[in-house]
């Protein structure tokens, strides 16, 4: 009986003992160190668990069920649990980038059954670079991406990707946890997981009307199961500007000034007992030594139904200017549950709090004279000598140290969605999700009167003439909304594999902008103290003087899409998307588009006659083809022109002026489209250890959003227009290790592009902005001008040569070509004379590990463009300041046949020509970086799982030929590379530790 009765009971027990055995193990490399982060995964009980940082894990499962065992970088591996402690051994993986999933835009795929250009790069890379925004770090890392960063804290980088476009925006769109975005303000580096670079038309046109500039996917970091875990990084770095312009010093000055004044047979400057400084002004409102802190702590937990996460994060950056400075503090929350095995629900929620930095710029101390002294004894500033650019520009040190400090501008901004997904049918899942973005800008600034010390006159003066104090304020709303219904279908038939995904998104957008100012009393000014710096400032404002303005609009899109991805035995695929977008900024005429894109693929190494081939590890060809779409354009619902004033007339004793529309606008107006195909191959051989990929893609728009001169002369607001950009795409790594204590890896990538515009409006028909034209035939924003031949030596010379027609000139003026070969000097003769889009663009970097320590050097340039020097050119008829190599003019005959003389008597040398174009190619050491990563033995007795220590050195030098500080610069879709004196980028060497509890 008693027999009986344990058998009984075993029975019983058995099912609940096999169904709920905890099972322990160890899950370590092949040398026996354990992987932390590792992902468990009972096949038939559903349950998950992760490794912790000694790899070890514990899950719930049955005896003899299948565990699968998979890990970044390592071969996934299927074993099966055993009673005791397991100890499996998981292999490297040897095509980890083909294995990947990517995020495309509305869903993920695996790299490997993709059919375009993608691009992944790691959270990594960019949590530990001193930079407030992202894509800054990514400045060379990226075939085909162009990134010009600027040295003004806050400022985002000129962002294009494959080139410019449009005449519109050239930024691509961002997509942050899946909300469409404009910028990427909001995201705190060290939150991101991953930044995926989508530039193909296959990834692409699923974004319609806003991915045409290409996209950039950013997904934030999230709890992994089974796992909690406190991370503190901190770092702190110094600023330092390097390659500052060379200008001409006090005594040069003298020299170059009293020579004009010879020349033009004007009296001597009677002044310079009373001037009698030797200033470098850059040098006077420089921070030296500016600072930029950063420190974040993260608090994730993840258990097999939740996974929260948790990031707070603080930057304090100073400006290179004296008192500029960034606060700001940003936080990111994620959270994910699931209710069952089959629905989950989720949220996230990014916002900062910023105190936006007071930007100066070191414009005035290109140009300032360096004969004035800051201060004069008294401890008051000194005006700048009318004579020599004191009605122009002030001190340099007052808008620095009086102006700076007196504007206050804040932001707030909360970026979020939350999400629920089901599936169901076993191949099918639903997705809702609700997302919002809400950016609020805020500011006051006032205007001191302050004393300044004419030294013409020995008097204090009010500075600029003002007499009168002033307050300014303003506030900004800006609201974005976004729902997305995504329904996903997933099968797989035999060696047919299916994702198929249909959705409908919409969209609105509205913005509110309201600011006005107001004058303070002569005898009773506003005080110089911010409880006051508000435009109803009783009693000192004087509300006669106090006027306001304000700017709104709004605009929804509606969207329905779809998406194919299809593979037949991993060896054929073929993706295909389709989009059409309505907008309720066109004509109900136009209000609907259609996008579209087609891609295929044959991965060549899985065919039976490549199986015993020794060459290739894996090897790809690819393309695909699209219309894409491009809605940006600097005017909101562009077919319903605003009214502005026209003539006026009398009735009675007023004056009432007439309103007419500001243009005239095509009532067919539709969005820019964009018509891009590309073709490439992606390979691997020698193990894996080298990988290549080549890329040639072109890009045509058609139908450009511009406003043009009709026929009347008059504007009109139209499409027209086209642009093509093509080039080829090169990226290469080669990754290997020495010894099992050294590992390597060196990787390149290199950008050809040819831009040109093949039409503009009408035949002939161009575009001016400052030095750029665009026009029919040659690359956008090209340089255009007159060509230098040399100087004029002589009479004789001048005589010999085409007589000019622009203006008066003699010997020692610019000697300008005859393009045109008409005998004379004319506009006609202007040609292109600089291309600012470089012929390639190129990046490499290196880095390596023995035993604790990494190192990591990257390096990027471009090469084939020019940069225009709008600065130091004596191009106003104000009296400025010399660059340094004026001091080789031309004094007479044979002394100089490229530097004109000194003469303001006449604009002849202040034409846009040759003369003002400087080579941009550059070759810069981006980034260079030493950490050490703690042995776990040396730390574990203080419960802590990982810590590193780093320093870091970013734009360490520049090799350029360029006068100005920075060989690149950013600008618009017509002018870009246009050096306006510009803000420097510094030197940043910092210091920075990881911390992991």
């Amino acid at each position: 009986m008693r027999n009986f009765i344990f058998i009984f009971l075993a029975l019983i027990l058995l099912p609940a003992y096999m169904s709920g055995q905890v099972i322990k193990g160890k899950v370590s490399d092949k040398n026996g160190v354990g992987i932390p982060g590792a992902i468990v995964v009972a096949v038939d009980s559903k349950t998950t668990a992760d490794t912790d940082f000694d790899g070890n894990f514990t899950i719930k499962a049955k005896l003899g069920e299948t565990l699968k065992i998979t890990m970044l970088g390592f071969d996934a591996l299927a074993t099966k649990a055993i009673a005791g402690v397991m100890s499996v051994k998981l292999q490297e993986s040897k095509d980890t980038e083909l294995k990947e999933v990517v995020v495309i835009g509305y869903g993920t795929a695996k790299k490997r059954d993709l059919t375009g250009t993608t691009v992944r790069i790691s959270g990594k890379e960019v949590a530990d670079k001193p930079n407030t925004n992202p894509i800054a770090s990514l400045q060379g890392k990226v075939a085909g991406l162009s990134v010009v960063n600027s040295g003004r804290i806050g400022q985002e980088p000129d962002i294009r990707i494959r080139g410019t476009i449009s005449r519109g925006q050239t930024k691509p769109l961002y997509v942050i946890d899946g909300l469409l975005n404009d910028n990427i303000d909001f995201v705190n580096p060290n939150d991101i997981e991953t930044i995926d670079v989508l530039k193909d038309p296959s990834s692409l046109a699923v974004f319609g009307v806003r991915g045409a500039n290409g996209v950039i996917v950013v997904t934030t970091k999230q709890a992994k199961r089974g796992k909690f875990t406190v991370n503190f990084n901190s770092s702190i770095g110094v600023k330092n500007i390097v390659d500052k312009p060379k200008l001409a010093d006090a005594s040069l000055f003298k020299t170059l000034y009293d020579e004009r004044l010879v020349n033009e047979g004007l009296p001597a400057f009677s002044y310079y007992d009373k001037y009698t400084g030797n200033t470098n002004w850059i040098d006077e409102i420089s921070n030296s030594g500016a600072t930029v802190q950063s420190s974040n702590i993260s608090i994730s937990n993840g258990t097999d139904t939740n996974k929260l996460q948790l990031n707070i994060g603080n930057i304090v950056e100073e400006g290179l200017i004296k008192n500029e400075r960034l606060e700001k503090t940003t936080f990111n929350l994620n959270d994910e549950f699931n209710v069952n095995n089959n629905f989950k629900i989720g949220t996230q929620l990014n916002g900062y709090k910023a105190k936006l930095p007071s930007e100066g710029n070191f414009g005035s101390a290109l140009i300032a004279t360096p004969i004035v002294s800051p201060y004069n004894a008294d401890g008051v500033y000194y005006q700048l000598p009318i004579q020599i650019g004191g009605a122009q520009i002030g001190n340099p040190l007052i808008p620095v140290n009086e102006e700076i400090k007196t504007k206050i501008n804040d932001e707030y901004r909360f970026v979020g969605n939350a999400f629920a997904e089901l599936k169901f049918l076993k191949d099918f899942t639903f997705r809702y999700a609700f997302m919002g973005d809400l950016d609020v800008k805020k500011g006051r600034g006032y205007i001191p009167l302050i004393d300044v010390y004419a030294a013409e006159t020995n008097q204090v003066v009010p500075y600029a003439g003002r007499t009168l104090t002033n307050v300014n304020q303003y506030n900004s709303n800006e609201q974005k909304w976004q729902q997305d219904a995504l329904l996903t279908y997933q099968k797989s038939f035999g060696l047919h594999n299916f994702t198929a995904l249909v959705g409908r998104t919409v969209s609105y957008q509205k913005y509110e902008n309201i600011n006005g100012s107001v004058n303070g009393k002569i005898n009773n000014p506003i005080p110089n103290d911010p409880r006051w710096w508000y435009l109803n400032v009783f009693p000192f404002g004087n509300s006669e003087t106090r006027i306001s303005n304000s700017e709104q609009w709004d605009r929804a899109t509606t969207s329905n899409l779809a998406r194919l991805l299809y593979n037949y035995d991993g060896k054929y695929i073929f993706n295909a998307s389709f989009r059409r977008d309505g907008s309720s900024e066109l004509a109900p005429v136009n209000r609907f588009q259609n996008f579209w894109s087609l891609g295929g693929a044959w991965e060549v190494t899985k065919e039976k006659f490549m199986e015993n081939q020794k060459v290739f590890n894996y090897l790809k060809i690819k393309g695909s083809y699209g219309e894409l779409g491009n809605q940006y354009t600097t005017l909101h619902y562009p077919y319903l022109p605003n009214y502005t004033e026209g003539a006026s007339t009398v009735f009675g004793n007023q004056v009432v002026p007439a309103y007419v529309f500001s243009y005239r606008a095509d009532p067919n107006l539709k969005w820019e489209s964009v018509t891009s195909y590309e073709g490439g191959i992606e390979a691997a051989t020698l193990n894996n250890r080298l990988k290549f990929e080549a890329t040639y893609f072109n890009k045509l728009t058609k139908d450009l959003l511009v406003i043009v001169k009709d026929q009347n002369n008059e504007p009109f607001y139209t499409n027209a227009g086209s642009i093509e950009n093509k080039g080829f795409e090169f990226s290469a790594s080669w990754s290997d290790k020495i010894t099992d204590d050294f590992k390597y890896s060196i990787s390149g990538n290199l950008t050809t592009l040819n831009n040109k515009v093949k039409s503009v409006y009408t035949e002939g028909y161009s575009i001016y902005d400052g030095p750029s034209i665009t026009r029919a035939g040659d690359p956008i924003g090209s340089f255009y001008g007159y060509v230098v031949e040399g100087v004029y030596q002589s009479y004789a010379d001048i005589l010999s040569s085409a007589p000019s027609t622009v203006g008066s000139y003699g010997p020692g003026d610019l000697k300008y070509k005859d393009v045109n070969g008409d005998g004379k000097i004319t506009p006609d003769d202007r040609a292109i004379i600089g291309n600012p889009t470089p012929d390639f663009t190129y990046g490499f970097s290196l880095n390596s590990e023995y035993k604790k320590f990494n190192f990591g050097i990257d390096f990027q340039g471009v090469y084939g463009n020019e940069i225009y020097r709008n600065w130091g050119n004596g191009s106003t008829f104000a009296q400025f300041n010399y660059r340094q190599v004026r001091e080789d003019r031309w004094t007479g005959a044979g002394t100089s046949n490229w530097e004109p003389r000194i003469y303001e008597g006449s604009d002849y040398n202040k034409l846009a020509s040759t003369y003002n174009i400087e080579d941009g190619s550059y070759l810069r050491l981006r980034n260079i970086q030493l950490g050490y990563t703690f042995d776990t033995l040396q730390i574990k007795d203080f419960k802590i799982q990982n810590l590193k220590i780093y320093v870091n050195a970013q734009n360490l030098h520049t090799w350029k030929k360029n006068s100005g500080f920075a060989p690149d610069a950013g600008g618009s879709a017509t002018q870009f590379n246009v050096d306006n004196g510009g803000y420097p980028l510094p030197l940043v060497t910092s210091v920075g530790l990881s911390l992991t509890f």
